[in-house]
């Protein structure tokens, strides 16, 4: 598989070195010249020195026959358009962005982008307890749907313990299908089953419906209805 990476930081480069343990072919541009000359020391002449976001630089690196083009700066502004690029002007079939503002991730995924990767919700989704700002965690997505599977526990405050599915308006296109008990008991959830403090709620809903779903399942606040 060849995989051309743009960003030759600390993320890049520990990416690099991974896919190249992996066999695969790897190609990696970087703009700064001290941070290739660090990478042609300890790796070997993988590199392009360029911009990412140029369209000569991704040419010459051979970005039309990529099967992956994975952006990863510091700058997602830099990182939207190395993708954009690649998928529009090389038609490159798979696209990821490291994003470092979780806010940009909607835009993002509007944009056209396969992947994003943030890692301040990825911190976030494995701390442990209850946070009171914890956004749903995103189990998988279907970039051609515009489809998210997301989880969402119910916590001991919550307005929704004790209530029937049937009992909540949820957003159009969204479907709670399992409920996963204390127990690790997993059943099929219908209108007719009653939530509980503790259960996590595995749902497939758009993405933009997300902030609506956590606000109505943990806080019951009140969201414009134009949200929904």
């Amino acid at each position: 598989m060849y995989i051309v990476i743009v960003g030759g930081g600390q993320v890049g480069y520990y990416l690099v070195k991974a896919l190249l343990n992996e066999n695969h072919e790897v190609s990696l541009i970087e703009a700064d010249i001290k941070a290739v000359k660090r990478i042609e020391e300890e790796l070997g002449s993988i590199y392009i020195h360029g911009d990412g976001c140029d369209i000569a630089t991704l040419d010459k690196a051979g970005t039309e026959r990529a099967d992956i083009f994975i952006a990863v700066t510091g700058r997602d502004e830099n990182n939207l358009v190395a993708c954009q690029v690649a998928k529009h002007r090389f038609n490159v079939p798979r696209t990821i962005a490291r994003i470092s503002n979780p806010t940009n991730d909607l835009l993002f995924k509007k944009l056209g982008l396969n992947t994003t990767i943030s890692s301040v919700n990825l911190v976030l989704e494995h701390i442990e307890g209850e946070i009171p700002t914890h956004p749903i965690t995103r189990l998988t997505e279907f970039p051609k749907g515009n489809i998210d599977v997301v989880e969402l526990k119910i916590p001991p405050t919550s307005p929704a313990v004790g209530k029937r599915i049937d009992s909540f308006s949820l957003p159009k296109g969204t479907i709670i299908s399992l409920i996963v008990r204390k127990e690790r008991e997993a059943r099929l959830a219908t209108k007719h089953t009653t939530i509980e403090a503790g259960d996590w709620l595995i749902m497939a809903t758009h993405p933009e419906k997300e902030e609506y779903l956590h606000a109505l399942f943990t806080t019951g606040e009140a969201i414009p209805a134009q949200r929904i």
